[in-house]
């Protein structure tokens, strides 16, 4: 039976199936065989289902050298639109591997370019699903411009949209700085991986050997060098965290982030906080099990989680809303401050305050990493941007001492005297300037040096300066802590002061913008 249809119909459908087809079935075999989606099935899993709208699908690149005039490709290697993401408006674009392998032509880079205005215009997330092989070299420096044009918007874009980036592939030398000016990276174990010079060029420049997975790969990015932010088995786990993310994330930095249906009492009490934290200063536990104890349905979303393990940062919700936790880590070198983990906890905590996201802070901190490394590398700078991040937030701030707060570290940890809005200690807290064997040595040292029994002097010392200082009730008297609680109560009292916050109102000085240190 003949088809009835207009020639324009019938030309219009021969068009879409050809752009749907990409690089060809034998190129998308070839992706499949690697253990990679493509692009298209990329973007279905991670949208709602029939919700995607997409845009630019028959353009073509301009470039008529080195034979690129016979070789067009409908799309141009990457897929770009905007669909819902659990009903709400998201937008996205895909690097399609399949096609000149995913490489950046100036076409291309206009695709992206356009959705991320349209984005900033309608005030809505970006998410980019990079696999690519980098510029496209038979453009030369139209292809560099195009990446100019993406960094541009990215940081236009900063604090006010979400924008997150799924690296799937690899993703190597000027194209990294895109997803390094996005808020998170999520990358796919074994699949990808992320470089500013690949192992070949490091072999002939510095005669190192490395192959591409521990330089660049999902693991070593997000254990060593911190760039990722989250990792996954495969394509279709990485997809759901990002979907899990957003689903804490606001639309854009004018909006609250979304209240979930709570079926988790506000009011409960947790009974086994009253004995999870041990009193002896020195004795390790896992903050995890209290941040877990008191969020909703126990579910705590870790961020940056095989990086900086001495802090621990995520999200959670409490009473269905989302809140950004920053915890010291006890079970880790005694949930010390160091370079990594200041500049961790700094970032996530601007984030939160970008997206008004409330900060809940768990506070067991026992001080700045000493050490001739730490100082040398520059642990007074790093240190400074974790107070700046605190210090300059305006959103909710709520902060639990569980045990430790000692010296400048407690000040860091969203104290009361920066600005903190709910401060509570637990009956082991422990506010002073440093631990008491520490203190004694250096206030008591000359008693102590004349004592005929120094160990009993010591330890007497020792033993005032804890009943005068390793307690929270100074700090209470003071005001400087706003309730000492049984641990049992803190949920409820959480929820509480979350309440009362709701419309909280604060603003920093008029100004361009601050010089944090970096």
């Amino acid at each position: 039976m003949s088809d009835q249809r207009s020639p324009a119909l019938i030309r219009l459908d021969e068009l879409n199936a050809q752009a749907l087809q990409g690089g060809g079935q034998a190129r998308i075999d070839k992706q499949h065989a690697a253990g990679k989606l493509t692009a298209r099935e990329r973007i279905d899993l991670l949208l709602d289902p029939g919700s995607f709208v997409e845009l630019d699908r028959f353009v073509t690149h301009r470039c008529s050298d080195f034979g690129m005039r016979e070789h067009k490709v409908l799309g141009d290697g990457v897929v770009t639109g905007h669909g819902t993401v659990d009903g709400r408006r998201i937008f996205v674009f895909a690097q399609d591997f399949t096609v000149f392998g995913g490489s950046l032509s100036g076409a291309y880079a206009s695709k992206i370019v356009k959705i991320m205005d349209l984005a900033m215009r309608v005030g809505a997330p970006v998410i980019g699903l990079n696999d690519s092989g980098g510029a496209r070299i038979q453009e030369g420096v139209e292809s560099l411009a195009g990446y100019a044009d993406i960094f541009l918007r990215n940081t236009l874009s900063s604090g006010v949209i979400p924008q997150l980036s799924a690296v799937m592939g690899p993703c190597a030398g000027g194209a990294v700085y895109s997803p390094a000016i996005t808020d998170f990276i999520f990358m796919v174990e074994q699949t990808s991986y992320m470089f500013i010079t690949g192992p070949e060029v490091i072999k002939a420049v510095t005669h190192e050997e490395v192959s591409k997975e521990d330089l660049g790969g999902a693991s070593a990015h997000a254990g060593q060098s911190g760039v990722a932010h989250f990792t996954a088995n495969d394509d279709r786990a990485c997809l759901a965290q990002i979907r899990e993310v957003l689903s804490f994330l606001p639309l854009n930095n004018t909006e609250d982030p979304p209240v979930s249906a709570c079926d988790d009492p506000i009011d409960r009490d947790v009974p086994e906080l009253d004995d999870m934290v041990p009193t002896e200063s020195n004795k390790p536990y896992d903050m995890t099990r209290v941040i877990k104890a008191v969020v909703d349905n126990s579910h705590f979303v870790q961020v940056h989680e095989a990086y900086a393990r001495n802090i621990l940062c995520g999200f959670a919700r409490i009473g269905g809303r989302p809140v950004g936790v920053v915890a010291n880590q006890p079970a880790m070198l005694a949930g010390v401050l160091d370079i990594n983990a200041s500049l961790k906890a700094a970032r996530f905590v601007r984030f939160c305050d970008c997206f008004n996201i409330p900060l809940l802070t768990f506070v067991d901190v026992p001080g700045f990493l000493p050490g001739v490394e730490q100082e040398h590398r520059g642990i007074i700078t790093h240190g400074a941007k974790l107070l700046y991040a605190f210090c300059e937030a305006t959103v909710p701030k709520l902060t639990v001492i569980t045990r430790k707060a000692y010296g400048g570290a407690y000040d860091v940890m969203s104290s009361k005297h920066i600005r903190g809005d709910a401060n509570f200690a637990f009956p082991t807290a422990e506010v002073a300037v440093m631990g008491p064997d520490g203190a004694v040595n250096i206030v008591y040292r000359h008693e102590i040096a004349e004592a005929s029994d120094k160990v009993a002097a010591a330890k007497g010392f020792a033993d005032e300066y804890r009943a005068t200082f390793a307690n929270p009730y100074k700090a209470a008297e003071l005001g400087f802590v706003d309730e000492v609680i049984y641990p049992r109560e803190l949920r409820r009292r959480l929820a509480t002061c979350l309440s009362m916050l709701k419309n909280k109102r604060a603003d920093n000085p008029p100004r361009k913008h601050g010089n944090i240190p970096l």
